[in-house]
């Protein structure tokens, strides 16, 4: 089914650094650290502590330099032999700190990803949340790209920063304490003024980012989507010849593609620019800040060598408070990114929840909540009725023009239902209120039996085969092998193969559980797709099968030959077709005939027995 767009009558606003953003950003990190006791706080934890150690060996790295130049002044060879030892062991402390600094923050990306994949993964699989937001929802684009890659390079971004920021306070503070105690309050003040100056201009120039890398990352998933609808349907495309214009389209959206990241490259050009000149500016304050007390006079006292050594520990001192300030600015660049992917994130979260909050799922003939998401009931029991339809109407969610009006229907157990009426007069969607992908426009649907093995199961036309083995495919969707594993399911399997006509498969794939490396779509035959679909309702064998248009690529007799062993494994029927020769399978024909109108006939072949359906195919 093609993608529809529909609006959902909010404004569009583009995404910047404003308090969505930061409302976004908590929620995400509330995925993240769902506890103080959780992995992801004991790992913060264990960083903290470990950049907090980092930044002690980082200073006694730092003024070496100074007490490098006092022994040497001195020519104090034991001294500086000490010395040098020292410096050893502390260039080898620090060197594995960095390294566990940057081990723990990949081990916390590698967290990070599967907490936040898993927690978009639990809303956007619960009820029918995936096929509202794919179909019926137009205002987020590409939720695959969204959960697959930007959470990634969200949580990559992120992990990248983590080190820089959660020590930033720590150091800022101790190394302010030190300016202040060497400069005066001159050298802190100029140092805390000059970061103000650039966060506002970072702050200026990370503005038009935000908005146009959304942008960019929406291109993406559209020009990742059309190579994909390419390789999905490349025998259709070739059949008509389509090469030269599915080329000029994929260009066309890679040119439109290419023409953002450009205009991203050029606003990019101005923060780089802002950054590397508050780098650069940085350097040299320092040095004007410790100018300030030589040339006022307060260390004329010294000697040559006690100045020198002074002035390397406080220029560490003033170059590293600012190189603190400085990384925070740097992180502006990495901070855009973080806010794209944030804006994305958040609000494909925001739009699930909405959906959630808005599916119906309340059944008004038992006054309770249906649960879409509850597993197939193998126990369940048979049930003489499987949907009640009381005054239903319904329509296309994208149109106010109802399809059929006032339905009043009862699907029995042993009355097959022949749906049949002309393109467009609702038949699938018929299936789509039934299964409730569609809200019903008035009157209500009550769906009796469970859904699943002994209950009700659903045959879409077009086949869904999942990725996996023989084995999986047919007892797809079931989790586990029901009812047993081992060589009794194995013979049923393969029984219900050979019912279906595609016994052959077993010796294409080399078995039930051999792994096949090709994709099941473009390896099997329309036919054959429709035929392995049968082989699963077979091996289900729910109480009640809804087939819609299920035996469109097959033949008469093929046809036949599974509506008899549907019938001869118990199933009641629902069948939405336009072949005269289905008739025969059903006792009732519910024709839709367009503008709302509806007409309910008994036919005549329905009643025939399985005897006597046989002797008249022979």
């Amino acid at each position: 089914m093609p993608r529809l767009e529909k609006s959902n009558g909010r404004e569009t606003k583009r995404p910047k650094l404003d308090w969505t953003f930061v409302r976004r950003l908590c929620s995400i990190q509330k995925v993240l650290f769902p506890s103080w006791t959780s992995q992801s706080a004991l790992m913060f934890g264990t960083l903290l502590v470990v950049t907090l150690t980092e930044q002690l060996i980082i200073y006694q790295v730092g003024v070496l330099p100074s007490h490098f130049y006092s022994v040497l002044a001195d020519k104090d060879y034991s001294a500086f032999q000490s010395l040098v030892g020292t410096a050893m062991v502390l260039i080898l402390i620090n060197s594995t700190l960095k390294s566990i600094d940057q081990y723990i923050c990949n081990l916390m990306y590698v967290s990070w990803r599967r907490m936040l994949t898993e927690s978009l993964h639990a809303s956007y699989f619960q009820g029918r949340v995936y096929y509202t937001l794919n179909v019926l929802r137009g205002e987020i684009d590409n939720p695959d790209q969204r959960i697959s890659q930007d959470a990634e390079r969200l949580c990559k971004q992120m992990s990248t920063m983590a080190s820089r920021l959660i020590v930033s306070p720590f150091t800022l503070a101790y190394y302010s304490y030190h300016c202040f105690y060497s400069t005066g309050w001159i050298g802190p003040v100029s140092i805390f003024g000059y970061f103000v100056i650039g966060t506002i201009a970072n702050k200026i120039l990370m503005g038009p980012i935000v908005s146009t890398l959304c942008e960019q990352e929406k291109l993406e998933g559209d020009f990742r989507f059309k190579h994909m609808q390419i390789r999905v349907n490349a025998e259709s495309a070739a059949f008509y010849r389509a090469g030269k214009v599915e080329h000029m389209r994929t260009d066309r959206r890679l040119q439109t593609l290419l023409e953002t990241q450009k205009s991203l490259i050029n606003k990019e050009l101005w923060l780089y620019i802002g950054v590397n000149t508050f780098d650069y500016l940085g350097g040299y304050l320092s040095y004007i800040i410790i100018a300030i007390p030589i040339f006022t006079g307060i260390y004329d006292g010294l000697t040559p060598g006690e100045l020198s050594a002074l002035i390397s520990k406080n220029a560490f001192v003033c170059i590293y408070l600012i190189n603190g300030f400085t990384q925070l600015i740097d992180l502006s660049t990495t901070l855009s990114d973080v806010a794209g992917y944030t804006h994305r994130i958040g609000e494909l979260r925001e739009v699930m929840d909405d959906i959630l909050r808005k599916q119906c799922d309340y059944d008004p003939a038992s006054g309770e909540s249906y649960n879409f998401d509850s597993d197939f009931n193998v126990h369940a029991g048979p049930a003489d009725t499987a949907f009640i339809l009381e005054n239903l109407s319904y329509k296309s969610p994208y149109s106010d023009k109802l399809l059929v009006e006032d339905l009043s229907l009862k699907i029995s157990q042993g009355t097959n239902l022949l749906v049949v009426g002309n393109t467009g007069t609702g038949k699938t969607s018929l299936l789509r209120v039934l299964n409730r992908l569609w809200e019903a426009h008035s009157g209500f649907v009550h769906m009796t039996t469970c859904f699943g093995p002994r209950g009700t199961l659903f045959l879409p036309q077009k086949p869904y085969l999942t990725d996996g083995t023989l084995r999986e495919q047919v007892i797809y969707p079931l989790k586990d092998i029901y009812p047993a594993s081992g060589p009794v399911d194995d013979d049923r399997i393969i029984q219900f193969l050979e019912l279906a006509g595609v016994s052959g498969l077993l010796k294409r794939t080399g078995g039930l559980d051999e792994k096949v490396e090709w994709n099941w779509y473009d390896v099997l035959s329309p036919g054959e797709m429709q035929r392995l679909c049968f082989a699963r309702l077979f091996y289900l064998q729910p109480k009640y099968a809804v087939l819609d248009e299920a035996t469109s690529a097959l033949t008469e007799e093929a046809e036949a030959q599974l509506y008899r062993t549907c019938k001869r494994l118990g199933m009641t029927l629902v069948t939405l077709g336009h072949r005269s020769s289905l008739e025969k399978y059903h006792d009732v024909q519910l024709k839709l005939c367009g503008g709302g109108l509806w007409e309910l006939t008994k036919l005549k072949g329905g009643t025939k027995s399985l005897v006597e359906e046989e002797e008249e195919e022979l």
